[in-house]
């Protein structure tokens, strides 16, 4: 299947032109030089947010990358001008359950992408938590990603943002749920939203997991209510193995 046409589409729609608005909840900019999270788009115009974890490797939400799809990586060159970059291959981890997911229930929910070249030098490699720390009610957590600031409407996409959440009701090692400290998830805040999957989610300056999903305010459908995290504690062995066999050892 061509990526072209579906590129091109989501051009039109303006997530891959010049800055605009990203994630819910008039989130900040996030600094673009040294970062890690990268675009995603793919042949079906969807658009996912990943994270670089080596030089030529991406982590990322495996239902961001389904089988029967292409998938290729967007670049903003200084003229803000979107440039395309291949890929090579994609693994989503073997557990990883679609149903499962669209349930809000935990699974295994990583995915690997292989690049046909090295990301370019202001993309920095992430260093993934070594921590197997319980998380915590009240928890401070950074989500990253480039996914749109209004629900339903492509053109608030395609510029980093940055929102910071906190842990609530029951955080384990197999599902994280955040919500905007000032909101309590109760009304409309910060939060991930359509283009965040897979976006990468910091404690301090460690990646602990990725976006899996979100709801709307009092778990209505939607954005700016509840952000829904896979945290990668689980699977580092897996992406580690995964890594190493791809010929990206992790640094």
């Amino acid at each position: 299947m061509s990526l072209r046409p579906n590129f091109l589409a989501l051009a039109a729609l303006g997530l891959i032109t010049a800055p605009a608005l990203a994630m819910v909840g008039n989130a900040p900019v996030a600094l673009l030089q040294g970062r890690n999270a990268v675009m995603i788009v793919g042949s079906g115009g969807t658009f996912c947010t990943g994270s670089a974890i080596a030089t030529d490797l991406v982590l990322t939400a495996a239902h961001c990358v389904q089988p029967s799809a292409d998938y290729k990586l967007v670049e903003f060159d200084a003229a803000h001008q979107p440039k395309l970059l291949d890929v090579k291959s994609v693994s989503r981890h073997p557990n990883f359950n679609i149903q499962t997911l669209l349930a809000h229930r935990a699974t295994a929910d990583v995915a690997l992408i292989k690049l046909v070249s090295p990301l370019p030098a202001g993309i920095v490699p992430a260093q993934l938590s070594a921590s197997d720390r319980a998380p915590q009610v009240g928890d401070r957590y950074t989500v990253t990603g480039y996914g749109v600031a209004v629900r339903h409407d492509g053109k608030t996409g395609g510029t980093l943002r940055s929102a910071q959440l906190v842990a609530t009701g029951k955080p384990g090692n197999l599902q994280i749920r955040l919500v905007d400290p000032e909101t309590d998830g109760k009304t409309s805040g910060l939060g991930a939203c359509t283009g965040d999957s897979g976006a990468p989610v910091y404690e301090g300056t460690a990646l602990i997991g990725v976006v899996s999903w979100s709801t709307g305010p009092k778990l209505e459908g939607g954005c700016g209510g509840m952000t829904g995290v896979t945290p990668i504690v689980l699977y580092r062995a897996w992406i580690a193995d995964e890594a190493r066999r791809l010929g990206s050892p992790l640094p």
